[in-house]
């Protein structure tokens, strides 16, 4: 065999071998392409996602507020407890002088029998 015949033998290898090749890829892709029922489940749930996702948008939105009108509210329950505080400690210490005067006075009449 002389040199131009290896060449030729080579190249003639070296072409079968790429055809061969691209033959198997094309065929590998043929078989493992998705059908259109394939992608028209990929939609679905692609859709379904996306209103997942808006559905949890509006849940955190509307836990938003309800944490803002649960705070509100806490800080108005918060300012009411103290007013009625402040007004028990008022009304105690009226007591304790009302209690001393009563006293004062039951002394005296005591002393003055």
């Amino acid at each position: 065999m002389n040199r131009t015949e290896f060449i030729t033998a080579t190249a003639i290898i070296l072409f079968a071998a790429f055809v061969l090749g691209w033959f198997a890829s094309w065929l590998i892709h043929r078989l493992t392409r998705p059908t259109k029922a394939d992608i028209g489940e990929l939609d679905r749930m692609a859709q379904e996602i996306h209103d997942a996702e808006e559905a949890r948008d509006r849940a955190l939105i509307r836990l938003e507020e309800v944490e803002r009108d649960l705070g509100r509210k806490l800080a108005e329950t918060e300012a009411e407890l103290q007013a009625a505080l402040d007004g028990l400690a008022e009304s105690r210490t009226e007591v304790e002088e009302l209690r001393d005067y009563i006293e004062a006075k039951l002394a005296r009449q005591k002393a003055g029998i």
